[in-house]
């Protein structure tokens, strides 16, 4: 049986639309960037720029993105099968490509393992299904509360309804916001962590 609270809170998930990221979120390029096949992603750091880096594991090969920008700037069209896919390795990893060769890039999606849910500046990710198996992506500046009205501490960001979410999260530096699903990777970011603005 679901509580009077969880049916509340249900109902408020199904209430709330889509709607933008608040600042200082952006969205990167049109947001959303189709990759059939999609598996899972995770994050590095540009050794050059120091600018998040988005590496895609699909169906059709491995793909590196800055995330700031949303310029894909390596391609893998024919990985090692060994080491194609994370479930290769027991800490769910992929050999990076680009200017992040030779590191392990740990992939979250298909296979297990997530990405950051919280900020250190506090912002947190939720993911939540109240109309399973449809996922919505909800972004907080309350702790993950979710309390009032969407749009004001808690945004319904991301509505996966024609493809199954494979992982949401940050980054580990924070400045990056990601929802990956089975045909496409949405990208948010920001220049800088804000303490108590």
């Amino acid at each position: 049986m679901i509580t009077d609270y969880r049916q509340k809170l249900r109902e408020r998930y199904i209430a709330a639309s889509v709607m933008p990221a608040p600042e200082p979120w952006q969205p990167v390029l049109d947001r959303t960037t189709p990759i059939g096949g999609l598996l899972g992603i995770g994050f590095a750091v540009h050794p050059d720029n120091g600018h998040d880096l988005v590496m895609v594991v699909s169906s059709d090969g491995h793909g590196l993105f800055d995330a700031v920008t949303g310029e894909k700037i390596g391609r893998d069209r024919d990985p090692d099968p060994d080491t194609s896919t994370p479930d290769a390795h027991p800490d769910l990893t992929c050999p990076g490509l680009g200017p992040i060769e030779g590191t392990q890039v740990r992939i979250a999606g298909l296979f297990g393992g997530g990405l950051h849910s919280t900020t250190p500046d506090g912002w947190t990710l939720d993911v939540v299904s109240p109309e399973w198996p449809h996922d919505r992506v909800i972004l907080s500046a309350d702790g993950g509360a979710h309390k009032g009205p969407a749009g004001g501490a808690w945004w319904h960001v991301f509505h996966s309804e024609y493809s199954e979410l494979r992982t949401a999260g940050f980054s580990p530096s924070g400045l990056t916001l990601a929802v990956a699903t089975s045909s496409d990777l949405t990208l948010w970011t920001r220049q800088r962590l804000h303490y108590n603005d």
